[in-house]
């Protein structure tokens, strides 16, 4: 038996690990700290009940985990003002990554900058990237500053302001042990010969095969654990017919030990499941929240689980209305023609990734779990 002090410091562990699975000694001391402690039992746990593996040396922890929907893209990368990345960054990123595995144990910013711009102009790319422009030279600089947070670069004299106003370079460390672990396919990218890009992201992410009823039942119980650990909700209409069943007859066991080991709390209802983190970590997208974008996401999702479905035009209308009611505690601008547009697209953005709103063909369309954001009707007590 472990004690509840052991049993609070491997959940903690646990949980830092879901939430940042990259770890180093100078952004995350304390949690690396503890997932070094607990190595050999979240190793364990993590290998038996989700298949992913884990890495622990004495600066980095790195967990390898793999996206239970490569096709979902309501996740996406984001800059430090929170905007989603686009293709440019990714192939931006992409390329950064190839550079640095190649540069030196120093780098500058220029440097990165002009390799990136040379392995751009490869004509089997079919992409265009100059540094002419600010906006360019911006996203190369958001590419930086992620990898910075990561780890990967270590900024030793310079800034990158200087660097977006044509007054300065940046001098960097590349730490390539941090830089090995980014990572995360099954296979390495130049083993795969498929010609589509949807073949290639298949065969990265392709697993070994099942041949025995043991092997199926483990393989089911992990891809299940980490919908759950990944997901916001599982739809039991969105499973296999071999997830439903196997999910049917294991879910009390699948969620004892999710809840045991993680403190995540199952909610389940007719339509799925949903594990629930009380202390609203384990989340990078976060329903309710305060503020102009945080009010008007509320309010739609309000509207969605009372009417089930609305066109784009009529929530159009609603936030419009909204924002002449709420212009006092509102962000500027929001009673200008058009800015509904771009209220109403943060608000269904962030529905959708929580899995509460599905849009297709110009409408909106509440699912199940939206439900608790419906307004029940006042109760007065003696009457």
């Amino acid at each position: 038996m472990i004690g509840d002090e052991e049993r609070i410091q491997r959940r903690a562990a646990l949980r830092a690990l879901l939430a940042r699975p990259l770890l180093t000694a100078e952004r995350d001391p304390e949690a690396l700290l503890l997932v070094r402690r607990h190595v050999t039992e979240l190793r364990d746990w993590l290998a038996r009940e989700t298949g992913w593996r884990l890495m622990v040396d004495s600066g980095t922890a790195r967990l390898f985990k793999t996206a239970p929907d490569t096709q979902d893209a309501t996740h996406p990368a984001r800059g430090k003002a929170g905007e989603p990345y686009g293709r440019r960054r990714y192939v931006l990123f992409c390329l950064a990554l190839a550079t640095l595995e190649r540069a030196d144990a120093q780098t500058t910013l220029g440097r990165l900058a002009e390799e990136v711009l040379s392995a751009a102009a490869e004509p089997e790319l079919d992409f265009t990237f100059t540094l002419d422009t600010r906006a360019e030279r911006a996203d190369l600089v958001a590419i930086v500053r992620m990898l910075l947070d990561w780890g990967v670069l270590r900024r030793v004299a310079g800034d990158e302001e200087a660097y977006l106003s044509e007054t300065g370079d940046v001098l960097y460390d590349v730490r390539r042990p941090v830089l090995a672990t980014l990572l995360t396919g099954a296979r390495g990218p130049s083993t795969i010969t498929a010609p589509s890009f949807e073949e290639r992201l298949a065969e990265l992410t392709a697993e070994p095969v099942a041949d025995t009823d043991d092997l199926r039942n483990q393989a089911l119980r992990r891809r299940l654990t980490r919908k759950l650990l990944e997901d916001p909700v599982i739809y039991f209409a969105d499973l296999d017919e071999a997830e439903r069943a196997y999910l049917t007859s294991q879910r009390h066991a699948i969620v004892r030990r999710l809840e045991e080991a993680t403190e995540l709390v199952a909610e389940v209802r007719a339509e799925g499941i949903a594990m629930v983190d009380p202390e609203d970590q384990l989340t990078d997208v976060r329903m309710p929240e305060q503020y102009t974008d945080g009010h008007v996401t509320l309010l739609v999702a309000e509207q969605l689980a009372v009417h089930g479905e609305l066109t784009v035009e009529e929530l159009k209308a609603f936030v419009r209305q909204a924002a002449r009611e709420h212009i006092s505690f509102w962000r500027k601008g929001v009673t200008e023609p058009g800015a509904e547009t771009g209220l109403l697209a943060t608000a269904l953005d962030k529905l959708t990734a929580l899995r509460l709103v599905h849009v297709a063909e110009g409408a909106a369309v509440g699912l199940p779990a939206i439900a608790r954001y419906a307004l029940a009707e006042p109760v007065i007590k003696g009457q």
